[in-house]
């Protein structure tokens, strides 16, 4: 039986989500030291991030109430992480983890370990995968694009790397790295980089716009391609 393994953020469930809950609660700690509605403060780091991205909206946000210092932004990163945030499933991953519930089924997520741990953790998978490989968790050099966790697999499941059908979002990343190992590999165009071209060694095998469409005839059809 095939492998399918699943990439997290913008595959099974809406990265943004999982920033938005973050900002919920650094607006609850920050709420009493500025003296601002936690509300106020969490709907202008999202006006932020829309805006300008993420990477300075703590330093922003305090900026722009005259409270801005290191010690204060390197608090709100800490809270941001340690969040216990709350997700859901897209519709289309949990209806596709349902479908193939009796096959084996993975993740693998690069980025920093606790948080990607939490998100595993906030989501409903819990005895619906075999195992959720944080990359990081085997060194930072095992990130994506680097073979390594998915190698891992090939020796747990005792299958050979035809067997092992990845599915992800990032062209970037996702798939240079074991297309040539004779992994097969499907792109979901949703998220950050669904609007990226892809070079012929950076293509997915097969692109999608739904899990919907990850059906038992798709994956046959790969895997003996």
């Amino acid at each position: 039986m095939p492998v399918l393994v699943f990439d997290l953020d913008d595959t099974l469930y809406p990265e943004l989500s999982y920033v938005h809950s973050g900002f919920r609660t650094v607006a609850d700690f920050l709420s009493p030291l500025l003296g601002v509605a936690a509300d106020t403060l969490a709907a202008g780091m999202m006006a932020e991030e829309a805006e300008q991205g993420r990477g300075q909206v703590f330093d922003n946000v305090l900026r722009q109430h005259g409270r801005w210092s290191k010690a204060l932004v390197a608090a709100c990163l800490r809270t941001y992480r340690q969040h216990q945030p709350t997700l859901s499933l897209y519709p289309d991953a949990e209806r596709c983890l349902t479908r193939f519930a009796a096959g084996p089924l993975y993740i693998v997520t690069d980025g920093h370990k606790e948080v990607q741990a939490r998100k595993v953790a906030a989501l409903p998978l819990a005895g619906r995968v075999r195992h959720a490989y944080l990359t990081n968790r085997h060194g930072r050099h095992r990130a994506k694009p680097d073979p390594h966790v998915f190698e891992l697999i090939c020796r747990r499941e005792r299958v050979a790397p035809g067997q092992v059908i990845y599915v992800g979002d990032n062209v970037r990343k996702d798939f240079v790295g074991i297309k040539p190992l004779g992994f097969k590999t499907v792109r979901i165009l949703r998220g950050n980089y669904a609007h990226l071209e892809a070079d012929v060694a950076h293509a997915a095998d097969r692109s999608i716009h739904s899990l919907d469409e990850l059906t038992a005839d798709f994956v046959a059809g790969l895997v003996g391609s």
